[in-house]
């Protein structure tokens, strides 16, 4: 296994220098046009060329194309994201300001997610082609149907007419105030959690009615074991493999955020903050949220990896 797990590390390293490239290289596809469009909007809309000529020489980009590649590879190795050319302040405080709305906001719609997807997906495979069965694929098929942001207006709309509520405006930590905090991200994790949930559902109820179908799991049946064992120790196992790589996906996108519903809600997150960078031609800050992205997204796949190793060992021998 330890084995596995360093050959899994190593295979990495040309993923995330490429990361690091593609990012440098997304940001200078017009050389020099979101420093005129940035110093515009800090000098009153108007263009001063002189004025952007000493902001591209402070900022290094008057530099030759292959002297910027090698300083910013040299800075993200060192972690120095750089600084933000709208507040001035470095990426990284930015980010870490930021960033914790958007992982709890997601991880709380992952948790709703798993809270549907699991026990339904479960009971829908193993009481296929019942009423029950027809219910849980209907309720699927509607939260894939439905978007997020759409889900998210109707239950708007319910609180505020049928209970007067409206979620709070502010935004509390969990653990500042708790009450305050669940108030305000209950809805759009249920809203987000929603479709992540019915195709979660869908996947593990076809992955365990082929798994329920194998021989080992016929075996097991003629054993006489009760049906719950034979679900849970003998199918799920395996069963789980392709949900893993879903839920990967999912939490890999944590750090990126929700856009849609980060600004639904008016949430302080990494979401809502993104679209403000685009806005702004906040260069550094746009590379340092997408190289966010792109890192836990690649650590995520190794995790997920490591964990298919775990649930077949076969897969580590490969």
């Amino acid at each position: 296994m330890s084995q596995y797990i360093a050959k899994r590390i190593l295979l990495n390293v040309p993923v995330i220098f490429l990361v690091f490239t593609l990012v440098f290289l997304a940001g200078h596809v017009r050389p020099g046009f979101a420093e005129q469009r940035a110093a515009q909007g800090i000098l009153g809309g108007r263009n001063y060329e002189e004025a952007v000529a000493v902001i591209r020489a402070e900022l290094g980009t008057d530099k030759p194309f292959w002297k910027q590649y090698v300083f910013y590879l040299s800075d993200v190795l060192r972690g120095d994201l750089g600084t933000s050319w709208i507040t001035n302040r470095t990426v990284l405080s930015e980010i870490k300001h930021r960033v914790g709305p958007s992982v709890e906001l997601g991880l709380l719609q992952l948790a709703v997610a798993l809270l549907i997807s699991v026990p339904v997906g479960v009971i829908s495979a193993v009481r296929q082609d019942t009423w029950l069965d027809y219910v849980f694929r209907f309720g699927a098929v509607l939260g894939l149907a439905v978007p997020s942001f759409y889900l998210a207006t109707l239950f708007l709309i319910f609180a505020f007419n049928g209970f007067g509520w409206t979620p709070p405006v502010a935004y509390h930590g969990p653990f500042d105030d708790l009450r305050a905090n669940l108030e305000k991200m209950l809805l759009p994790a249920i809203a987000g959690g929603a479709a992540t949930g019915a195709v979660l559902m869908r996947l593990l109820r076809s992955q365990l009615l082929e798994v329920l179908r194998q021989d080992y799991v016929r075996t097991a049946w003629a054993k006489g074991l009760r049906e719950r064992t034979v679900v849970a120790r003998h199918a799920m196992k395996n069963a789980l493999i392709p949900v893993f790589t879903v839920v990967g996906l999912v939490v890999g996108s944590l750090a990126g955020g929700n856009v849609v519903l980060e600004t639904m809600f008016a949430l302080p997150g990494m979401g809502q903050f993104i679209v403000v960078s685009f806005m702004n031609n906040d260069l550094p800050m746009v590379q340092g949220v997408v190289l966010l992205m792109g890192m836990v997204m690649v650590m995520t796949n190794t995790v997920v990896d490591l964990s298919y190793a775990w649930l077949d060992p076969r897969i580590r021998y490969r």
